[in-house]
Formats: C-alpha cells, sequence, structure tokens
C-alpha cells in the first residue's frame, strides 16, 4: 500500500502579521535608538565647543582688565570697573517680626525659606527691593567661579513642579533649548548667561529651582546687624564669595 504523503506544514497568516509588525518594530527601535546616540554625541561635541568659547572670552576679558588697570597705575589715574550687573541674594532670617509687606516682596524674590539663594539681576526696581527686606537678606557680586560652584554643586531644576538635579545636559537642553531658540543646551551656556546677564538670563533663571545652601562652616556672626557694621545682613558686595564658599 503506497504511504501518504505528509501534509505541507502551513503557518496561520495571523502568526506572519504578527512577526511583520515585531519586525518592524524593532527597526523602528534600532533606528530610534540610532538616532538618539548621534544626536548625543553631537550635543555633546557642540557642549565641548561652547565651553571653549566661554574659556578664551573669560581669558580675553581678564586680560583686558589687568591692561587696563595697568595703564591707568602708569597715568596715576585708578581704574573704575563697570557696575555690577549680577547679584546672589539669599534669606538669612525666618519671618518672625516680618511685616506684610517684606513677605510679600520674599515671595515674589522666591526667597521661602531660609538659605534660599537665587541669582538676580541688579537695575533699580531690584535694588528698591532689596532695599525694604534688608534686614532679613544678605548679597553681593559672585564670581565666575561662585555662579558655576552654585550651578554645579547647587543646581535643581523646576520641571513640572518638581525639584530635579542637574545631573545630566540633557535636562538642561530639553527644558531650555527651546525657549533660549538653541543658545542653552549644557550647563556652561547657563554658566554664561547667569554670569553675563546675556539675553536669556531670565529664562535660565526662571528654570532653576531656588538654591538651597547649607549652614556655614563656622555660623554666621550676628544676622541682625549689617555687613558694614560686623554683621551678616546687606550688601556683601565681592565678599559673598566667601560666604558662598562656606555654604556650598
Amino acid at each position: 500500500m503506497p504511504k501518504k504523503a505528509k501534509p505541507v506544514e502551513t503557518t496561520p497568516e495571523s502568526v506572519l502579521k504578527k512577526r511583520k509588525r515585531q519586525e518592524k518594530y524593532a527597526e523602528a527601535a534600532a533606528a530610534a535608538v540610532t538616532e538618539a546616540t548621534k544626536k548625543a554625541t553631537a550635543s555633546k561635541e557642540e557642549a565641548f565647543k561652547r565651553a571653549e568659547a566661554y574659556i578664551k572670552e573669560y581669558r580675553t576679558a581678564e586680560k583686558s582688565l589687568v591692561t587696563l588697570k595697568r595703564a591707568a597705575r602708569k597715568e596715576g589715574t585708578f581704574y573704575v570697573p563697570e557696575e555690577p550687573k549680577l547679584l546672589f541674594v539669599m534669606r538669612l532670617r525666618g519671618i518672625m517680626g516680618m511685616d506684610p509687606k517684606s513677605r510679600h516682596i520674599m515671595k515674589v524674590l522666591r526667597l521661602l525659606q531660609i538659605h534660599n539663594g537665587v541669582f538676580m539681576r541688579l537695575n533699580k526696581a531690584t535694588f528698591n527691593n532689596l532695599v525694604k527686606v534688608d534686614p532679613y537678606i544678605m548679597y553681593g557680586y559672585p564670581s565666575l567661579k561662585s555662579v558655576r560652584d552654585l550651578l554645579y554643586k547647587r543646581g535643581c531644576a523646576k520641571i513640572n513642579g518638581q525639584r530635579v538635579a542637574l545631573t545630566d545636559n540633557k535636562i538642561i537642553e530639553d527644558g531650555l533649548s527651546e525657549k533660549t531658540k538653541g543658545a542653552v543646551i549644557c550647563m556652561e551656556d547657563m554658566v554664561h548667561q547667569i554670569y553675563t546677564v546675556g539675553p536669556y538670563f531670565k529664562e535660565c533663571c526662571k528654570f532653576l529651582w531656588p538654591f538651597k545652601m547649607n549652614t556655614p562652616a563656622g555660623g554666621m556672626r550676628r544676622k541682625v546687624l549689617h555687613f558694614a557694621d560686623g554683621g551678616d545682613c546687606g550688601n556683601r558686595e565681592e565678599y559673598v564669595n566667601d560666604l558662598i564658599a562656606r555654604m556650598l
């Protein structure tokens, strides 16, 4: 008796379609990973180039300042530097004894807790507000080093109402690239915008969560007295940098 031929095994059409979909998804996922890797590499390269350009700019400015000071000494005059444009403002005291108007100003300044700090543009309106709450705050002119240290060591972003540490340039790029037309995509871009009070200073400051500073090593001297009288509050000018270093 002749043997019966074995039936040809066929794969159901639904299974074939499923495999095809899976292959398509896998290809799309692989392409997305490749594209993301390329974009990340390009962003890193661009960030590195910008950082180098900023360093060159800062060094040129320092050399120019030294040259101007030497020229002034040679002529027997004094070099008068430009008026500061940047302030770092920090809250020193709580609400005890604070009047409602001062509380409102502190809220506007975003200084809601003791040792909260923010960067501010120095202008007449800002100065008038600071004078009104002078006994409760300290402020001064941060150096490039202080700005960089604050951002790298204490910098946090405000994202959807949450405090997010700035541990990756992608956080900055996602939050600020579109708002600044591509001008701010990395930490050094933020440092530059804030230190020079650049065109996107406001966007950078709004993106940042107020800094939460430590109690300074050695403690405060006298919070109720003005800095000029041996205390802590009020305008510390360039001496604010020493305090920032102690509170990081």
